[in-house]
């Protein structure tokens, strides 16, 4: 299996933290926050990991180099100085993933879940790790069924950690879903309203993460997340 990790985000909510470092290279817990996935990937028998770039794209290979330190190759995916979004970056990525169903995760995340108990194959187009709402996400995302199924209606809702397994055809036709004239050239646009249109179509499963998770959107959650990391050891 390869993997993709979303780190071409400008960080403009990290400001001023992100005026000279991507997001996912600032640290936590004495390591980048991109560290900690690719620790795990390499763990679980990950090879090939893609890594989407624009902010500052030139710190990651001179941070990073070429992935041999975890054991991995790292591909970088350039979108240039303008973020693709989630569902662009991914349609970018797609010739360096592949045909097969690849783990995607946002660059800017810290969790313990275990990315080896992922589906390698998913029953449907993709299978997505929810989590318990956070005091920033409080509505949620998502609702999770006793069947695993996730459905983008309905109570109660968790949120989705960005952490998912998805198949290359869950992009098939976005232009139709999206339109692409909207999308601009190259195809820029967000993933969530194709997860919606699979999950309506009883094509996502999912799973209840129950353990740690922060989304390190401030500066004020990083900092938080370093002291806990930094106590824990």
């Amino acid at each position: 299996m390869k993997a993709l990790v979303f780190a071409a985000g400008l960080g403009e909510r990290m400001r001023p933290l992100t005026e000279h470092t991507p997001k996912p290279l600032l640290q936590a817990g004495g390591k980048p926050l991109i560290a900690w996935h690719l620790e795990k990937l390499a763990a679980m028998g990950v090879e090939d990991v893609v890594v989407n770039t624009s902010w500052l794209a030139g710190r990651f290979p001179e941070l990073l180099g070429d992935g041999s330190r975890w054991g991995l190759r790292l591909h970088y995916s350039y979108e240039g100085p303008t973020p693709l979004e989630t569902g662009g970056g991914m349609l970018h990525a797609l010739d360096l993933l592949g045909d097969a169903p690849f783990l995607a995760v946002n660059g800017d995340i810290w969790c313990d879940a275990d990315f080896a108990t992922l589906p390698a194959q998913p029953a449907g187009l993709a299978h997505l790790l929810l989590v318990d709402n956070p005091a920033h996400n409080p509505g949620g995302d998502f609702r999770l069924d006793a069947g695993g199924r996730v459905h983008s209606a309905g109570e109660p809702r968790l949120t989705f950690a960005g952490i998912g397994i998805y198949r290359p055809q869950l992009l098939a036709g976005w232009e139709q879903t999206l339109g692409a004239a909207r999308a601009g050239q190259p195809p820029r646009f967000k993933l969530a309203p194709l997860l919606r249109r699979a999950m309506d179509l009883g094509l996502v499963s999912g799973a209840h993460h129950r353990g740690r998770w922060t989304d390190v959107g401030t500066p004020q959650r990083l900092a938080a997340l370093d002291a806990e990391l930094r106590a824990t050891g």
